[in-house]
């Protein structure tokens, strides 16, 4: 029987709101949290693993950008979507105080707090996504739509090849 996976605040969070899902849990290379690896060790192709980066936007403060494993962000249409003139990635060192979140495991979902949420348009072409669960090779893979209901989220194209 294989170990039970702990419950996440992103899980309980999608719990509390009735949103179907499941949990995923991988062996952890602390030397490559890449969401790529993270892709191959789940079995599924890349453009279906969503990583989560923290932003800064000139007007709106901190934003969550979900991007597609193997993809970068583009700041440039981040601000766009989202309002601003221009984003900055957010210093690894301020993420944890910010969400609550370590690099490798960082959700849109159960932080500190609910920061504006983008997610890039192509994972509205896939069936089902896989997120951060909150913990370092935890995911949760729910469909695209709820997620955007689950962080009252919008979509953009805001992703492009690395």
């Amino acid at each position: 029987m294989p170990a039970k996976i702990s419950k996440t605040n992103a899980a309980r969070q999608l719990e509390k709101q009735g949103i179907a899902h499941t949990l995923h849990q991988v062996a952890v290379d602390e030397n490559d949290l890449s969401a790529v690896t993270m892709a191959q060790q789940l079995g599924v192709e890349p453009q279906r693993v969503f990583k989560t980066l923290v932003v800064r936007g000139d007007k709106t403060g901190v934003l969550m950008a979900c991007i597609p494993a193997g993809t970068e962000l583009n700041l440039k249409a981040l601000a766009a979507a989202s309002g601003n003139k221009h984003t900055e990635m957010v210093h690894l060192k301020d993420v944890r105080p910010l969400t609550g979140y370590v690099r490798g495991g960082c959700s849109p979902l159960g932080g500190k707090k609910d920061y504006p949420v983008f997610v890039d348009a192509s994972a509205l072409g896939q069936d089902s996504v896989y997120i951060s669960a909150g913990l370092r090779g935890v995911q949760i893979c729910l469909s695209p739509q709820d997620l955007l209901r689950a962080v009252n989220g919008g979509t953009a194209d805001i992703a492009r090849q690395a």
